[in-house]
């Protein structure tokens, strides 16, 4: 499409390039965190807006069940729902078990700790952050992949191993960027092919030149663009516009996933953040052609949306 045809509207602009796009921080429901929407909700805005995929994301459980029933039923709308396994304590932090039987049912991530992750805890500590839950839950338990003479711990080998072995998606969850890095050459030793960094500069800490040799180590970047646009009334982003625009040229076009992480109580929803972003990355210069990169064919390749017929339940892993 061209990208300055007199015979199309900017919103008929952003509506087109939502068609095929790829979500792969969805926060729906049902949650032990208050949520906009559930994901048969989620599901259906996607479908709505012509979206080629959504991962649901829980930071207590894999959703991988709900959304392989999901996409059983409700194939015919042309979504296809993925998930994958949150190593938080919830889940039992590093446990092999879980990742094997995630990965079996058809889950194509593995997070590392996320809210139970001891960066997390940490800046938590200090700024009295999320999560807010909505019934009391127990303390968590601090988990780190690094031992004190900063080395790799023992248990998380195994499930690198593991991930290489079933070519899924290895994240950093809410480690440091400290951890990040040993531990992301030590999967790429073990065989690993996919990595993922979510939101670099909230709580992972990474500079513009770590952004750089992520992307150098294979990585892809996911920006949650809900930092980025107003999604809440009255309240500002997080950052301005040409925050996003220097991230997305240390990462560059190339590697950069623009995810939503949206589906919080009271925020706009997945598909609305989508739409907010496009129009902003137009009016920052980026083409088409750039855009759909950032939002659909780079998470296409990374998760290998390619291997899966669309909105039908990943298949099982045989072991």
């Amino acid at each position: 499409m061209p990208n300055d045809s007199p015979t199309i509207s900017r919103e008929e602009r952003i509506t087109s390039l939502l068609v095929g796009a790829i979500d792969l921080h969805c926060h729906s429901g049902p949650s032990v965190m208050p949520r906009e929407l559930d994901h048969i909700e989620a599901l259906q805005d996607a479908a709505s807006a012509g979206m080629r995929a959504m991962l649901i994301k829980d930071h207590y459980y894999s959703a991988t069940p709900v959304t392989e029933l999901l996409n059983k039923h409700y194939g015919h709308l042309g979504v296809t729902l993925l998930s994958g396994v949150p190593l938080n304590n919830a889940l039992g932090g590093f446990n092999l078990y879980a990742v094997d039987h995630g990965i079996a049912l058809g889950a194509r991530l593995v997070w590392m700790p996320t809210f139970t992750a001891k960066n997390h805890i940490d800046a938590n500590a200090k700024s009295k952050g999320f999560p807010h839950t909505t019934k009391p839950l127990i303390e968590p338990e601090p988990l780190t992949v690094l031992d004190g003479q900063g080395q790799l711990i023992e248990a998380v080998k195994p499930i690198l191993d593991h991930i290489a072995m079933h070519d899924v998606v290895l994240s950093g969850g809410h480690l440091h960027i400290t951890e990040i890095f040993p531990l992301f050459e030590e999967a790429k030793r073990r065989g690993v092919k996919r990595l993922l960094v979510n939101h670099p500069t909230f709580l992972i800490g990474c500079t513009y030149d770590d952004i750089r040799a992520l992307v150098e180590m294979g990585a892809y970047i996911e920006h949650s663009f809900c930092m980025f646009i107003n999604v809440e009334r009255g309240k500002p982003p997080r950052f301005p516009p040409e925050e996003l625009d220097a991230l997305i040229k240390a990462g560059t076009v190339e590697r950069t996933i623009l995810g939503s992480d949206l589906g919080q109580r009271g925020r706009d929803r997945p598909v609305e953040g989508f739409r907010s972003v496009i129009e902003q990355c137009l009016n920052l210069g980026y083409s088409d052609s750039d855009i759909r990169r950032m939002i659909s064919l780079n998470a296409a390749e990374l998760i290998g949306l390619d291997k899966l017929e669309p909105g039908a339940p990943a298949e099982p892993h045989t072991h």
